[in-house]
């Protein structure tokens, strides 16, 4: 499993880092401030990540890397700050920091970042949380967070999917190979809903489908066996 830490003296941000991380199926270590994070990683050498704010009591986020670097401990680090000049940015790059992310950002951007550094790092951030997680399944270009109740892409972004579209997707990857019949997918995601029908199974199948080939850039997930019904290759 993916092991980050994440340091902030900001509580809203370092709960709002923890929910995304921990939806990726990452083991989460926080810390308050700039010590507590050094402390850490210290005790921590298997950490793959560290995402470090910069301006942190105790200890700013520029003093633990060089910390770090001084000690050739060369866990990856990702810096937080609400400096959005590019004379930081450039700062924080040439103090030896693997990306430089601004407040207010947008979580998603995080984790795909994250995800960008892991995979440059030889990680595949999704097989690690498919491996040791049964929340999540992954299917190459895609992967469901079924705690999270989410769809996102290889790249980290979320597809935005309804419930039904999300059960339906699930409903097909946890049974890879099977030819579901529009009846099928009727009784097990409807059940005694009387007023769906197997066209409304034929156009949720359809807009899911179009949602997904359209964030991944034309993958077709979700296959049609003509005359049968519909199946997620294995």
């Amino acid at each position: 499993m993916v092991k980050l830490l994440i340091a902030d003296d900001d509580k809203a941000i370092l709960d709002l880092l923890h929910i995304y991380m921990r939806n990726e199926g990452y083991e989460c270590t926080l810390a308050n401030n700039g010590e507590e994070a050094l402390e850490i990683i210290n005790l921590h050498p298997e950490l793959d990540i560290a995402l470090l704010d910069i301006m942190m009591p105790k200890m700013t986020g520029m003093e633990v890397l060089e910390v770090m670097r001084h000690k050739n401990v060369d866990i990856p680090v990702i810096f937080i700050s609400a400096n959005q000049t590019q004379t930081d940015k450039i700062s924080g790059l040439l103090a030896g920091a693997d990306d430089y992310v601004t407040k207010p950002f947008e979580p998603l951007e995080v984790v795909a970042r994250v995800k960008s550094i892991l995979r440059r790092q030889g990680v595949n951030a999704h097989s690690l949380a498919q491996k040791d997680s049964k929340d999540f399944i992954n299917l190459g270009a895609v992967t469901i967070d079924t705690k999270g109740h989410q769809v996102m892409t290889a790249e980290g972004e979320e597809i935005k999917v309804t419930g039904l579209e999300f059960e339906i997707l699930q409903l097909l990857a946890e049974q890879r190979g099977k030819v579901w019949s529009a009846d099928e997918i009727l009784n097990s995601v409807w059940k005694d809903n009387s007023s769906a029908s197997t066209k409304t199974v034929m156009v949720h199948v359809s807009n899911l489908r179009n949602k997904i080939e359209e964030a991944t850039g034309g993958e077709k997930v979700i296959q049609t066996v003509w005359g049968v019904g519909y199946k997620i290759d294995k």
